[in-house]
């Protein structure tokens, strides 16, 4: 017997499989739900920084300081808002892929429970000036960190057993990616936070192989992961090249583990291994071509279904800024830009447009394009198309602001110029980051309200 969704129309036979009374396609919206919340607190502290830049008297208790609120506004959007929100995807993802119901709904809810205890527990330590101090975005204690591991454990536990249970022999390449980033980032948490390798020349190279592990072996296959299923199911066919893919999983893998020394070049670490991320961070150009290349051949004319769909600009922008920030690294990995570029406000600016407008476009994409079907109800165009523009517009005012102005910078230090003469210097800049952080905050609360009108309905889906 066919049964229909919330928004009437018959439910696939797939939903009919996997999610028969509706538990699941709740449960992907929690996760989309409690992320949604944790980036409009991440981003209004983000917004807040970036107001201090320009009026640095701006609130002057101890827990309004720049040394606590910035890894609260880190930490909360890589561990309360773009964790959560990828996850909620996967969990689509997955059970459709492996046709499937997912192992256990229940673990999944746990995780969930566990993960957002996780980030609360670790900004009220931050607020307070409780911090583990070994790095940049670690900055919460072992015990929070270990309890984030344990949700993230339990819910990778379920996606596995759901695809190793699949009804299919092919293990699909979004699970390769998906379990892959799952594994990789449990490891990495126990790594970063062993005892024994934290003190000298070794805590500041697992300090570098930690903070660009995060990104290159968690958010980036997680988010390719989910594209590589969104992107073909938007476009209504086939990805351009399986072959393609692997190719690019396989060097991924290869060459992103040694990129962290980059971060320390002209420092205490052998020279060595500073010229070995250099080679890798090279090397690294062959995922980003292949991975891009895949997903634009695949968009290939398809023009006119870009610009009628409210996902894929998004997917569109993502893709584009993968390549650009990720050359963009590459480039940063090189001594004679190094030497300009690095303590300036350029890192900044590198760091949101790989985060935001790569992995946070790629998850808005995912998030427009699947929760509907889920829920059954589509956001209004116009209130989309505003969150498009803000996000857009505003990170391209924050990234030229920022990229324009450390490059001044640094040219001023190497000129041998006062160090307060480059602070006077970057006034201008820090007012168009603060102009670009306000835009990113307004696109998030338009985004807030899309999230509530996708919302699902409390009835089950009649049988």
């Amino acid at each position: 017997m066919t049964t229909t969704g919330a928004s009437g129309l018959p439910r696939p036979p797939i939903d009919e499989l996997i999610d028969r009374d509706g538990q699941l396609h709740r449960l992907v919206y929690a996760y989309v739900a409690a992320g949604t919340a944790w980036l409009i607190f991440g981003t209004l502290v983000g917004t807040y920084l970036a107001l201090k830049f320009v009026w640095p008297d701006l609130g002057v208790a101890p827990w309004l300081a720049f040394g606590r609120l910035r890894p609260v506004h880190t930490n909360v959007l890589f561990w309360g808002w773009a964790s959560p929100a990828m996850l909620a995807l996967a969990l689509w993802v997955v059970p459709r892929t492996s046709q499937r119901p997912l192992f256990s709904v229940r673990l999944a809810a746990i995780s969930l429970v566990l993960i957002n205890l996780a980030v609360l527990a670790g900004v009220v330590c931050l607020l307070c000036g409780v911090n583990n101090g070994a790095g940049e975005y670690r900055e919460f204690t072992w015990p929070v960190m270990g309890t984030f591991a344990l949700g993230l454990s339990l819910v990778a536990y379920t996606l596995y057993r759901t695809i190793a249970d699949r009804a299919i022999e092919q293990v699909y390449i979004s699970n390769w990616y998906i379990l892959a980033a799952l594994l990789w980032m449990v490891t990495l948490v126990v790594v970063a936070y062993l005892p024994w390798v934290q003190t000298g020349l070794g805590g500041t190279v697992i300090a570098g192989f930690y903070m660009h592990m995060g990104v290159g072996m968690w958010f980036t296959p997680m988010v390719l992961g989910v594209t590589y299923y969104v992107l073909p199911k938007l476009l209504n066919k086939p990805i351009y090249s399986y072959a393609l893919g692997v190719l690019a999983f396989w060097t991924q893998l290869a060459f992103y583990p040694m990129l962290g020394a980059h971060h320390f070049l002209f420092s205490a670490i052998p020279w060595w291994l500073q010229t070995t991320a250099i080679v890798f961070s090279v090397g690294m150009l062959v995922p980003v071509v292949a991975g891009t290349g895949n997903f634009l051949l695949t968009m290939r004319g398809s023009g006119r279904t870009i610009a009628r769909s409210y996902a894929l600009p998004f997917i569109l922008v993502g893709v584009v800024m993968y390549f650009l920030a990720s050359t963009q690294g590459t480039f940063e990995a090189f001594r004679t830009f190094n030497r300009t570029w690095h303590f300036t406000d350029f890192t900044v600016a590198h760091a949101h447009l790989t985060m935001y407008g790569f992995v946070v476009f790629l998850i808005w994409g995912g998030i427009y394009g699947l929760v509907p079907a889920l829920t059954g109800h589509e956001p209004r165009r116009a209130p989309v198309g505003v969150h498009f523009w803000l996000a857009l517009v505003g990170l391209a005012a924050y990234g030229f602001a920022l990229m324009i102005g450390g490059t001044a910078r640094g040219m001023s230090w190497i000129a041998g110029a006062p160090f307060a003469d480059s602070v006077t210097l970057m006034a201008p800049y820090w007012t168009g980051r603060a102009v670009g952080g306000v835009l990113m905050f307004l696109a998030h609360l338009v985004f807030a309200y899309n999230v509530w009108t996708m919302r699902p309905t409390l009835a089950e889906p009649p049988r």
